[in-house]
């Protein structure tokens, strides 16, 4: 028994062993091969900022197809701005942003620049593109009367149009 007990066979073994333990509980353990996407309701955001917004809300109507809503916020702060947030078809990440913020400085946080790299219509309205190629950041961006909406996220320019094209105006419930 004391070879088992000191030197390097007994090392090795009690490793061995370890690791066989270890074995047998991954195997027994359930474990779930499935995606998980927080899903987050935003009616009740929505609801609140048609209430508050002093501007005409945007939202997706319908959204995407395969895409997950996972975050809601409404900031009624000194400006009124809410971002919702989406896992893209292609699991990639997109937001959407928009608040009554000035919109130079609302438009460059939320894209992580101020440099404007294009420009596109979609739906029969420009939008600007900005790229902030270190964060693999995209970013369309649309000042309307009253508000300024940004599309952003790491998905790609596809995506991003997307989201652009689905958004309808929502009438206040003031």
């Amino acid at each position: 028994m004391r070879r088992f007990s000191e030197g390097f066979l007994g090392y090795a073994f009690a490793v061995l062993f370890c690791l066989a333990i270890v074995g047998v509980f991954l195997l027994i353990t359930p474990q779930s091969r499935t995606e998980h996407i927080p899903r987050v309701d935003y009616s009740m955001t929505l609801a609140q900022l048609r209430r508050t917004a002093p501007y005409e809300v945007r939202v997706p109507d319908p959204v995407p197809s395969n895409w997950v809503p996972n975050s809601s916020n409404l900031d009624p702060g000194g400006y009124t701005t809410w971002r919702l947030g989406f896992a893209t078809a292609r699991r990639s990440h997109a937001l959407l942003a928009q608040s009554n913020e000035p919109a130079g400085a609302f438009a460059s946080r939320m894209a992580n620049s101020d440099k404007v790299t294009g420009a596109r219509q979609i739906n029969g309205v420009t939008w600007q593109e900005r790229v902030r190629p270190d964060k693999n950041q995209r970013t369309l961006v649309t000042i309307q009367p009253g508000v300024t909406i940004v599309v952003t996220g790491q998905a790609d320019w596809a995506e991003l149009t997307t989201l652009a094209a689905s958004l309808k105006p929502q009438p206040s419930s003031r």
